[in-house]
């Protein structure tokens, strides 16, 4: 009898075959999610395109991979996005104490994504592991800058997340929220460099989106400036003979934007500026003018592509509907391309979603509302992409419009 273990084997040798772009499948979910929704002409046209042959779309970016169900930013989170049909792959940069690019989403988030506690390498850990005690929270820092490349390839990944109550380290990684699956979690992901997931999304016939993630410890690092960190990302994709026009840098820091944009041309054209502003004081997506520098201004710069998450692109209209804010007119009378960001990262939403559909939560009450906030943010908001947590929900939608 075939073991567990040898058909996920089989599932990921027949993921990395030549020519696998054949194999790409939506599986159940985006299914699941269509029969969830209201009758009426979206969900009629979703409907019919249940026959069509899946292909890869690059309006569908995988976030991270495909973290709904596997811990992120390892092979085997990239390699179901790849075979949900993602156009477009994430690597989220950081680096090691050596001062090599490893895919991580924060430079001190080891010891939520991987099993760092578990190994003697918790004891090089900014903050090691302290148990909660009454109303203190557990206390645990695990940096990037922490440990050698060497070490950091020693760690498996696990599904994001934790229990800040915790009395045990055991405790403390079974955090994972209810609504995502420990199912593909058991041994662990194969965490990635930044080297080695150009090779794998390369693999995969995909593109490539780094992003650049703001350093923890202060730079300089060891006399590594921002300004080499934003070049040795870029530095990669030339080391490893990938067309510029098929790689989005990304950074939530606009001067690593306009570094690329002034000193890498040919990236820099198609680097996505990550707005990050909603965290300002007094952010007002009904008042984009209000912006420094304004959408108009970030034009001029250079910039072509902004980024914000989805709720800053979304409103509601006096009928309750769902809307473009005017934050998303403005940056498209500016002429800049819309990417947005993360589908799926929500949870169950028959409570109206969470932070990613906050300006929209009096108009979600279903999981069946997905594709209708998918369908305002392709058609009325125009983005040219959007990053999701299962790639397969976002590759069906553009599959069945017609979108690349």
């Amino acid at each position: 009898m075939t073991s567990k273990k040898s058909l996920v084997a089989g599932l990921f040798l027949l993921i990395c075959l030549p020519g696998f772009a054949q194999n790409i499948q939506y599986g159940v979910r985006p299914f699941y999610l269509i029969e969830a929704m209201k009758e009426g002409p979206l969900k009629s046209k979703l409907k019919s395109c249940v026959d069509n042959t899946p292909h890869r779309t690059s309006f569908s970016i995988a976030h991270r991979g495909a973290p709904l169900e596997f811990p992120e930013h390892t092979v085997q989170s990239n390699q179901a996005a790849a075979l949900m049909g993602a156009g477009i792959f994430e690597c989220d940069i950081t680096f090691t104490k050596d001062k090599q690019l490893v895919c991580r989403h924060s430079q001190n988030d080891l010891q939520a994504t991987t099993n760092i506690l578990l190994t003697p390498l918790q004891d090089k850990c900014t903050k090691p592991f302290s148990a909660a005690n009454g109303t203190q929270p557990v206390v645990a820092e695990c940096r990037t800058t922490d440990i050698t490349l060497k070490e950091f390839k020693t760690l498996r990944g696990k599904m994001d997340g934790f229990n800040k109550n915790a009395k045990d380290i055991q405790s403390y990684m079974a955090g994972t929220p209810s609504w995502r699956t420990e199912l593909y979690s058991g041994t662990g992901g194969t965490l990635l460099t930044h080297q080695e997931s150009i090779a794998l999304f390369k693999q995969f016939g995909g593109k490539f989106t780094p992003e650049l993630k703001e350093a923890v410890v202060p730079m300089p690092y060891m006399g590594f400036t921002q300004e080499q960190y934003a070049q040795a990302l870029i530095d990669e994709y030339k080391q490893a003979g990938i067309p510029p026009k098929d790689v989005f840098p990304q950074s939530f820091n606009l001067n690593d934007v306009l570094y690329w944009v002034n000193k890498e041309p040919e990236f820099g054209k198609q680097a996505i500026y990550l707005d990050g502003r909603y965290e300002q004081k007094g952010f007002n997506a009904a008042q984009p003018e209000m912006l420094q520098p304004t959408m108009q201004e970030l034009y001029l710069k250079g910039v072509r592509y902004i980024a914000p998450p989805i709720w800053v692109l979304l409103t509601t209209d006096g009928n309750g509907d769902i809307v473009p804010s005017a934050y998303a007119r403005a940056a498209t009378d500016a002429g800049l391309h819309i990417i947005t960001w993360s589908l799926e990262r929500d949870g169950p939403m028959n409570k109206g979603g969470g932070w990613y559909h906050q300006s929209i939560k009096s108009a979600i009450h279903s999981d069946g509302q997905i594709y209708e906030v998918l369908d305002v943010l392709a058609k009325q908001v125009g983005i040219k992409g959007i990053f999701s947590d299962w790639p397969a929900t976002v590759t069906y939608y553009a599959n069945c419009m017609g979108f690349n």
